[in-house]
């Protein structure tokens, strides 16, 4: 039996609005009117689909190709809004929760997914026969439904892994074991420190946030045996397990990492590597497509992959999560957002990202399909590492011990969001070194108590 806290915290937000961007050229028949995605009706009532997703490389390309989408929908226009996860997470989560109805469709992750279904803040998706949605890889499809009924489109999937300069590390005399752990990784930053470089020999997340540092340590955690609750609920910030993980984390940032490592997130890390100032990252799968696009990265030709570290035993820091596109219960126009959705996530859709941008650009990690494909695994040598990633994943079984709820980079109860960004915050400061990791578990320890303490416990099935 699972229990949820209740517990409410708010946040700053900001967004930037972007509307009408396109991409000269592009030659396709998706959305061609009979396609998938088109509508032909002369008599449809011009509507603006308003679209709220989170700002990444992925999103950039959809947003570029979406006037393919409303040329064969020319009852649709597309007013965008992006916005940093963070900052996304709260505005959207806001909308459905109170149902202002400000966003038709909305980039929903994998946490969010089933909990919003559950409380009907999402409408269920009913794709078109050639959407093919037996193509989605199992895992994915199953973190974005409830009750079997699909209620996030998956526009892209990811895990973890570690990318490295193979430059680099041929400079500091270093191979990269099969499986690397996170102790040989500390040591490969010593190497590659004393080479002379002035490049940061590792970068981690360590911007505070839930979706930020917190679902990194998490993820690194699981690898150490900790786990944030016992069978009971009992937090677990106490354990040795959390103090090995966390001084590992803390170490390699403060001996290793940026000077400014606790301000820093996935899209700032990504910024680093790909400008050349990071030499081993340990991130999400999605960003291998931006490091070997040479038009994106100074370094494309000298990255490698290897798995997401360990510590040996039976876990690693391999995540699993999926970015959707749902609809937001309150959409002005149901019809068009779920046209939009199947659309924008159908096997269509990637093969007209292929065909403009090429096919290592297709968003990954959520059709089996693509990882059969010659043209794509030619393309992104990373392909068949990315999808072993994946599935072997599994949020139903995060760690060496059992645990009484879902989740390998978060906890998969409503009140997660609240409870993580106050922990975050507290791991931010031991890695700008205002407190040391025994005080910001401490204190980690100490809030999470108190909430489950003086939380009224809400039975959930």
């Amino acid at each position: 039996m699972r229990r949820a806290l209740r517990w409410i915290v708010a946040a700053a937000t900001a967004t930037v609005v972007v509307t009408g961007s396109g991409l000269a050229g592009a030659s396709t028949d998706l959305g061609a009117p009979g396609g998938l995605g088109s509508h032909t009706s002369a008599e449809q009532e011009p509507v603006t689909l308003r679209v709220a997703t989170v700002d990444n490389p992925d999103t950039e390309r959809l947003r570029a190709l979406s006037d393919v989408f409303t040329q064969a929908n020319p009852d649709v226009h597309i007013e965008w809004t992006t916005a940093t996860e963070n900052s996304l997470r709260q505005r959207v989560s806001t909308d459905v929760a109170t149902g202002a109805g400000r966003y038709d469709v909305v980039s929903v992750g994998a946490y969010e997914v089933p909990i919003w279904a559950q409380r009907g803040w999402l409408q269920p998706l009913h794709m078109p026969a050639d959407y093919a949605i037996d193509d989605i890889l199992p895992s994915v499809r199953a973190e974005l439904s409830h009750d079997g009924q699909l209620y996030g489109g998956p526009f892209y999937g990811e895990s973890t892994f570690t990318m490295f300069r193979t430059d680099l590390f041929a400079q500091a005399g270093l191979q990269m074991p099969a499986q690397p752990t996170w102790e040989w990784l500390g040591q490969a930053a010593q190497r590659i420190r004393e080479t002379g470089t002035d490049v940061n020999p590792i970068c981690l997340r360590g911007q505070p946030g839930w979706g930020e540092n917190v679902a990194l340590v998490t993820a690194m955690a699981n690898s150490f045996g900790a786990r944030w609750f016992d069978l009971q609920w009992r937090p677990h910030f106490d354990g040795p397990q959390w103090a090995q993980a966390l001084n590992t984390y803390v170490a390699l940032l403060r001996g290793y990492g940026p000077p400014n490592a606790a301000d820093l997130g996935y899209q700032d890390n990504l910024d680093l590597f790909r400008k050349g100032r990071c030499a081993i990252w340990v991130d999400s799968t999605a960003a291998a497509s931006t490091l070997v696009n040479p038009n994106a990265s100074a370094v494309s030709a000298q990255v490698g992959f290897a798995p997401a570290p360990g510590t040996g035993g039976p876990k690693r820091s391999n995540w699993l999560w999926a970015w959707s596109l749902g609809i937001s219960r309150n959409s002005r126009h149901p019809q068009a957002a779920q046209r939009f959705v199947a659309w924008a996530t159908s096997p269509q859709y990637a093969q007209l990202v292929a065909t403009a941008y090429g096919w290592a650009y297709v968003p990954p990690g959520t059709r089996a399909s693509l990882y059969r494909d010659p043209r794509y695994l030619a393309a992104a040598p990373f392909a068949p590492l990315v999808l072993a990633e994946i599935q072997a994943a599994n949020p139903d079984d995060p760690t060496a011990e059992q645990v009484p709820y879902r989740g390998i980079q978060y906890v998969a109860i409503p009140q997660f969001p609240g409870i993580a960004g106050a922990v975050g915050s507290r791991f931010a400061k031991a890695v700008a070194g205002e407190i040391t990791p025994q005080e910001a578990l401490a204190n980690a320890q100490w809030v999470t108590t108190q909430v489950v303490g003086r939380a009224q416990f809400i039975q959930q099935d």
